[in-house]
């Protein structure tokens, strides 16, 4: 019984994380404020809101990349795509949560990007503790080999898709983006470059080896020979296509990490940039596709890595 209820308020605790403090307030305030279940209740039906897309949006809804039901994305299509650029989003959820439905993670980016003729795809995978880190890593980039099978079916070309992730989904891609391209015995096409949002885990040494959060030893365990194999900063060995580390002033820890990555690529001869915004961790994934200065920059490193994407946004 104390287990169940020590699990419940943990995953309560990293709901809070991925949705943002400003909805812990609302909810807090609600009648049903009683008890872990009703907070849990409460959190998970925040995540599955109703989403309202621009008119020419086609949504193919769960298409399987394998045989768990976590293995699944969603694709947003513009209309009449043809020869379209691809986004391939992984969402975050301290590797235990989240959803790649979630009204935070999709609707200011669909609504700006597909209608501009971009096709946009969210990503679920397996979570912490059915799988670690490494093994979610290896569910990108099955979703990813099948959007580049898929691609060219909707109207997209599968050689131009540009990987995006926020908090643990910016980690995971950021390691698919330095891992062998023979990992997982499986190869994927090259991808035009990488926007972290706010992974704060480049280093996954450090982490581990500072002050953080409960949920980090959840997913990464006590074994620093696993944390260097899921460290996006030691597998980094040679040039890889071009990063943007967006980073929130707000933490301690986000920009430093950010920063320490993009100089080790820019040593090596790779493209890289570190974005600064003045946001909380939640409004960097929301307000990302909003009509701000933030997204303007963005859409500026994203038109620098083709004239595909240059033309559209």
């Amino acid at each position: 019984m104390m287990n169940s209820i020590a699990s419940k308020k943990s995953l309560i605790a990293t709901l809070f994380l991925a949705l943002g403090l400003s909805l812990f307030l609302k909810i807090a305030e609600a009648d049903s404020w009683r008890s872990a279940d009703a907070k849990l209740r409460v959190l998970q039906q925040s995540m599955a809101q109703q989403i309202t897309f621009s008119s020419g949006v086609t949504l193919i809804k769960d298409m399987p990349y394998g045989e768990s039901s976590k293995q699944k994305m969603d694709i947003y299509i513009p209309a009449q795509a043809k020869g379209a650029p691809v986004i391939f989003m992984v969402h975050g959820g301290a590797w235990r949560a989240g959803d790649k439905a979630n009204k935070n993670l999709v609707t200011n980016k669909v609504n700006r990007w597909v209608t501009k003729g971009v096709i946009f795809v969210s990503v679920n995978y397996r979570l912490v503790p059915e799988v670690n880190p490494l093994e979610q890593v290896e569910d990108i980039k099955r979703a990813l080999s099948m959007v580049q099978i898929k691609a060219s079916e909707w109207g997209g070309d599968p050689s131009k898709i540009v990987l995006m992730g926020h908090s643990a989904g910016a980690h995971l891609v950021s390691v698919l983006a330095t891992l062998s391209s023979k990992f997982f015995g499986l190869e994927v096409e090259p991808w035009l470059g990488v926007v972290s949002i706010d992974s704060a885990c480049f280093n996954v040494v450090d982490v581990m080896e500072a002050k953080h959060f409960r949920f980090y030893d959840k997913a990464f365990g006590e074994d620093i020979n696993y944390w260097v194999s899921v460290s996006p900063f030691h597998l980094l060995n040679k040039v890889r296509p071009p990063f943007l580390a967006v980073c929130s002033t707000r933490r301690n820890d986000s920009c430093s990490q950010a920063t320490q990555f993009i100089d080790k690529a820019s040593a090596m001869g790779g493209g890289g940039e570190v974005l600064k915004i003045n946001r909380s961790h939640a409004d960097a994934n929301e307000e990302l596709g909003s009509n701000n200065i933030y997204t303007r920059n963005v859409e500026a490193f994203l038109a620098s890595l083709d004239e595909s994407l240059k033309r559209v946004l």
